[in-house]
């Protein structure tokens, strides 16, 4: 069927990065400066590091709600931190949640702006349904890589206040473009998160984009659909048209 909508993931669909490691030296330094020494580089390495993995356990769970900004850092990063650190981290955590997720080697994954354009070309509406710690940090990016005029939605966990599998997050973004659930494409790279919460909100065709990090994910429900990259949605797009 011709999909009323298609709503994509962002990391692992739209744009992917190699693997860096947990606490960017950007960040390091940014906090060091900001909480005047008050902790080494070292310490703040590790508590990012650790924090980390802590909070990536807590997003293998099916948890109904996003944790703030400011609950992640207090949750994971802050605890055991002098108050001469605490203190200037919580006054701007919002700029290091950006800079935490923000990755200057994002690439557009292959073939997605030529599904783009098929989209458009069908006039079919686009959106974008992520999970993220910073939504901000994915728009801009969208706009650098000249994308993001192809969305009508952008809805993000850390703005929404939930996160995938919630299905919520879909329904925010097909209630903001006035179409039914059922009758859109949802297009995520895990199983247990995207595909997951495309069965839960009832969409019409759930497709997986296999990237790096789909193997090493929790297992989750089948897809209708797998697909390698943006050039074999765009031929899925061709199919069902």
């Amino acid at each position: 069927m011709r999909p009323g909508a298609v709503l994509l993931d962002f990391g692992g669909v739209l744009a992917d990065a190699p693997p860096q490691r947990a606490a960017p030296p950007s960040l390091v330094l940014r906090i060091f400066n900001l909480s005047r020494g008050a902790l080494t580089p070292g310490a703040i390495q590790r508590s990012l590091t650790e924090g980390a993995v802590k909070w990536a356990r807590w997003r293998d769970e099916d948890w109904p709600d996003e944790l703030s900004q400011a609950e992640v850092w207090e949750r994971f990063i802050l605890p055991g931190w002098p108050p001469a650190a605490q203190v200037p981290v919580r006054g701007a955590v919002k700029k290091l949640s950006y800079e935490w997720t923000y990755r200057d080697n994002w690439e557009i994954r292959p073939g997605i702006r030529e599904a783009l354009c098929a989209f458009r070309e069908a006039t079919i509406p686009l959106a974008v349904v992520s999970n993220t710690l910073s939504g901000a940090a994915h728009r801009d990016f969208l706009i650098k890589a000249g994308i993001s005029d192809f969305f009508v939605v952008q809805v993000y966990s850390d703005e929404a206040g939930v996160r995938k599998p919630n299905p919520q997050m879909i329904w925010n973004a097909t209630d903001e473009l006035g179409v039914p659930p059922e009758s859109c494409w949802f297009v995520g790279d895990t199983p247990r998160r995207d595909i997951l919460c495309a069965r839960r909100a009832d969409v019409a065709l759930a497709i997986l984009m296999r990237s790096p990090r789909t193997a090493s994910e929790p297992a989750g429900p089948d897809p209708d659909e797998t697909i390698a990259d943006g050039f074999e949605l765009r031929n899925l797009l061709k199919k069902h048209l």
